[in-house]
This record gives structure tokens, sequence and C-alpha cells, in this order.
């Protein structure tokens, strides 16, 4: 079998890592490691095709250190037995260990004991944030490297490098199809390797030009990994552009969770954002966002885009409050932090002492509900849109009655 463009050009030495300059530049801490000929168990994690792997090869083939390479959900428990008998064999051993926030509990009992006594190095991958997904005591054992995602330029330098070394006999890309495949990237490094390779055997002159690039690739190769950051940065971003009123920003975050095909995410975070930020400020807007979301689930993508872009518009447009959720959360934190007691006796199941308002003008009489720790508690605060005066003047209207 051929080995794959990605593979061929993956480096020995950490001066041919593409990127990751506040890593592996000049006087930079890995290389300073490296440099001393001095190795820590560390853990390297960020976005696909950035560079974890080819760090950690070009470290190990640096040092000259003896190695082996595993993946926390292929390899099974035998595959890390004979890692730990082969350290002990030979003193010492450095392991590569891909997806390493998917290591199992009988893995990590395995390890640790060797990472503890440095029998075993581990250069840890993966695309997860450590902090949340990695086992505190296979963490505390490593130091954490995070990976900057690859710029325009690192992409230019690298489609270059191909052309160059001539690892594909005869490859041309034209200048627009240079911008082309760092526009499709989304800066990953491996995706790009995989894009001129297919596109070199499919072509006919091995001449890469914009048009036939057009034929092999659309203009995206959005990755949102749904254990990283960047799925949940992306769904924070979201919320947050349409709670600050920037409709663009509200549109395009949209625009990336439906390139990754995420309508779920989209529908459940519409209908917490038209409680928690729209509110009692246009409480029309709940109906809406239901009958939009409805309407995308029938529809399916790609007219889904319609009536969720069209309710994204209107939500980000809309008028803000979130008295409804500060009131709540006040009421709650009374419940957990206060010794209430009991509810009022005339107002309990069957009481013979409660007053039914409507008996009353304007269905209407003053008696308390609250017991009688709590009973001036206010919890809801009417915010200053048009919606919640309305609101305002109704309670200042009870008051005086």
């Amino acid at each position: 079998m051929n080995e794959l463009l990605s593979i061929k050009l993956r480096p020995n030495k950490l001066s041919d890592v593409i990127g990751q300059s506040h890593l592996i530049g000049k006087d930079k801490i890995i290389s300073n490691l490296v440099k001393n000929k001095k190795l820590f168990s560390m853990i390297l994690y960020g976005t696909p095709g950035i560079g974890k792997t080819s760090i950690a090869n070009a470290i190990v083939n640096e040092l000259g250190v003896r190695y082996r390479m595993l993946n926390a959900v292929i390899n099974n428990k035998k595959d890390f037995d004979v890692v730990v008998e082969e350290a002990k064999l030979y003193n010492g051993i450095v392991l590569i260990m891909d997806e390493i926030h998917r290591l199992n509990k009988d893995k990590q009992d395995l390890l640790l004991p060797y990472l503890e006594n440095g029998l075993i190095t581990l250069i840890g991958m993966t695309t997860a944030n450590p902090y949340h997904a990695i086992n505190p005591a296979i963490r505390s054992r490593c130091q954490i490297f995070e990976l900057k995602a690859l710029d325009d330029k690192d992409i230019e330098t690298a489609i270059k490098k191909v052309i160059k070394l001539n690892v594909l006999d005869g490859l041309s890309i034209d200048k627009d199809g240079i911008k082309y495949i760092i526009s499709c990237s989304n800066n990953d490094l491996r995706y790009v390797y995989n894009l001129i390779e297919v596109s070199y055997y499919a072509s006919k002159d091995k001449h890469i030009t914009l048009d036939f690039l057009k034929n092999i690739a659309t203009n995206s190769s959005i990755y949102i990994d749904k254990n990283g950051d960047g799925y949940y940065d992306t769904i924070s971003a979201f919320q947050k552009s349409i709670r600050g009123s920037d409709v663009n920003a509200s549109l395009y975050y949209l625009a990336v969770l439906l390139e990754a095909g995420d309508i779920d995410i989209i529908t459940r975070r519409l209908s917490v954002i038209v409680y928690e930020d729209i509110g009692l400020a246009n409480p029309i807007m709940g109906i809406k966002v239901d009958a939009a979301i409805n309407s995308a689930l029938r529809l399916g993508m790609p007219e889904a885009r319609i009536p969720l872009a069209e309710i994204v518009i209107e939500l980000a447009l809309s008028p803000k409050s979130n008295s409804a959720v500060m009131a709540i959360d006040k009421a709650l934190n009374d419940i957990r932090t206060k010794n209430i007691g009991k509810v009022p006796s005339h107002i309990t199941t069957n009481s013979p002492n409660y007053i039914y308002p409507h008996d009353f003008p304007h269905d209407y009489v003053r008696q308390q509900y609250l017991p009688d720790s709590i009973k001036g508690a206010i919890y809801y605060a009417p915010k200053d849109n048009k919606n919640e005066k309305l609101y305002k003047e109704v309670i200042d209207k009870l008051k005086k009655l």
C-alpha cells in the first residue's frame, strides 16, 4: 500500500514542522528540551491537522529514543501490557498516544505507576481540552502544551513545500488554486495534503487549477470536535452574538453550525436563547421560535437554513430581557440558603380562611401568599422595555388597590 502524502511529509526534525513557533521556535520550551536531551511526559492538544503527531514524531526522532505509538481507543489492554514490558526490558520507553482523552480506567491504572516512576514517558495527543477531558491523575503527571491554529501563511508555505520537494512527480498548482486550497483548509494541514494528493491523481496532466479543485472540494472544511473546545466555543459565540444583538455574527455562527451538520444543537440552543435572553421583552418570540424549529426539522437541509436564518435575525434584533432568569434564580437562592418555613395556613388545601380573588372588583384582593419569613420578598424586577413597562404598570396598580 502506498503511503499517503501526509505520512510521507511527516517531519523528522522540529525545524521541519509547519507553525507552532511558540513551542518549537528558537529557544522555545520544546526546542530546548530536545536540545538538552531531556524529555518529560506531556500532552499536546489542539484541532486536527495542526501538528500534534508531527511534533511527537520529531521529538523522538531527534532524541533517538525508543518509542511506541498507541491509540487510546483502538489499542486494547494487551497492547498496553506489551509497552510496559518493553519499558521494563529497555529501562524506559516513550509512549506516543493518540486520543488520550478516551483512555479508559483499566489502561489508566496500568500506566499510572510507570508514569510516576519515569519508566514510561508519555506524549499524549488530543483534540479535547485536557483540563476537562483527561483524568486528573494522568494530567497531573504531564506538562500541557496547547497548539495554535495554523494561519494562511503556514498553509501556503506547506503547499509550496509540497511542490518544491517534488514528492508528487510533476505536480503544479496555479496561483488561484493555491488560494482556493487555503480557503478550503480550515487551517487543517492534513486536509490540505489529502486534497492535493486526490487532485494530483484525479487530474489528467498533474496540473491543478482552480476550476478543477472546485469539482473536488467545496469551499469549506468546517470541523467541530464535539468533545473539544471549538464545539462549545462556537455554541457559546452563537448565543452571545444573539444576546449582544450582533445580527451578522449571529448569522455567521449559525452558518458554522449548519455547515457542521448540527441542527439539533441549533434548535436546542434557540429554545434556550428565546427564554433566557429575549424573555419578557418580547414573549411572542417563544411561539415564533417553536414554529421555526418545527419547520426546520420538517424540511431538513438545505431548506432548514431559511426558517433558522429568519428566526436568528429576529432574535438578534429583538429587545432583550433576562428578568425572568434573574427572578427565578433569586427565588431558588432563597430556597437553598434560607430556612423559610411553611406555606401560610390560609392558602393551604381546603383552608376555610382563603379569600377568593374573583369575588372582588378587578379580581384582586390583598392577602399574604409568601411564607412569613420572606413575606416581603421581591423576585421579579421589570426591565425598561416596552413590554415589561406594561407589567410594571400592573404591579404598581395592584399595590394601590
